[in-house]
């Protein structure tokens, strides 16, 4: 079994990739690659944001609040 098909801890699911290192399941759980498993509330959305690392931009997923 690959190691990046996240398996949702409430149904069981796959998760559905929305950013490179960010992936959703339909009952509202989230996973992202640097805090792990989290809920969804709804005051969340989720952003590309432009980091700099070295020389080079780079996006990497970020999540606001309303």
């Amino acid at each position: 079994m690959e190691n990046n098909k996240r398996i949702c801890l409430n149904c069981g699911r796959k998760m559905k990739q929305q950013f490179i290192g960010l992936k959703h399941c339909k009952c509202g759980m989230s996973w992202k690659r640097d805090i792990g498993y989290f809920e969804r509330t709804e005051d969340m959305f989720f952003a590309l944001g432009r980091r700099k690392f070295g020389k080079k931009w780079k996006q990497v997923p970020v999540i606001k609040y309303k």
